[in-house]
């Protein structure tokens, strides 16, 4: 499948319903990624990892103890399938949601799927989607492991307070364009400086190239 870049967005959840289908550690980590979002997550799966069963037990997720069924589709917007290797189930997805108009991530089928779940850099207020078009899903996860040793808890303070810069402009100054300006002087000076270090093997493919 040729690679995609896909149309980024950042879709609002709150209040939503989410349907997300499996039990393991990556449902569980995308189901706390759709919580922390507001949404109203559904878990189908015949198990549940600890996790999981922590948050059903405490009524924050509903949880459906079998198999994927059709009805499990009612009102949601969303369903993120986490089942590996269950090509059918994909594809029956797939169908449904161009159908009923859904969206669908399906995680080791992106050809069954109609949105791409990229990696995630998360520093307080701050997200940084990592995608590579689904050429090398490897390489966002390293992206997202060494940016988010780059955005720290200084960071997470920086944009707090430069949020509450902008609440007080728009509660005290009735100008659009000073407000503006406002805050691009609080972000004078600021910069991100990164330099990448590539491994070994693609330096000697680069000779190899270059030769």
């Amino acid at each position: 499948m040729p690679a995609n870049p896909g149309f980024p967005i950042s879709l609002d959840v709150r209040g939503w319903p989410v349907l997300v289908i499996g039990g393991d550690e990556e449902a569980a980590d995308k189901t706390m990624r759709l919580l922390e979002a507001g949404a109203k997550v559904t878990i189908v799966s015949p198990t549940l990892n600890d996790a999981l069963r922590k948050l059903a037990a405490s009524a924050k997720i509903i949880h459906r103890g079998r198999g994927f069924r059709a009805t499990d589709l009612e009102s949601v917007i969303l369903v993120l399938n986490v089942v590996r290797g269950d090509r059918e189930l994909s594809h029956s997805l797939f169908t449904l949601a161009r159908e009923q108009k859904f969206l669908l991530w399906s995680m080791d089928q992106p050809e069954q799927s109609n949105v791409v779940m990229p990696a995630v850099v998360s520093c307080g207020h701050l997200r940084i989607a990592v995608s590579s078009s689904g050429m090398a899903p490897a390489l966002s996860g390293f992206l997202k492991e060494d940016m988010e040793k780059v955005f720290d808890e200084e960071f997470a303070a920086f944009v707090e307070w430069l949020g509450q810069l902008r609440e007080q402009g728009k509660a005290n100054e009735p100008d659009v364009e000073k407000r503006r300006q406002a805050l691009h002087d609080a972000l004078d000076g600021f910069r991100l400086y990164g330099k990448i270090q590539y491994p070994k093997i693609w330096l000697d493919e680069r000779a190899k190239q270059q030769a």
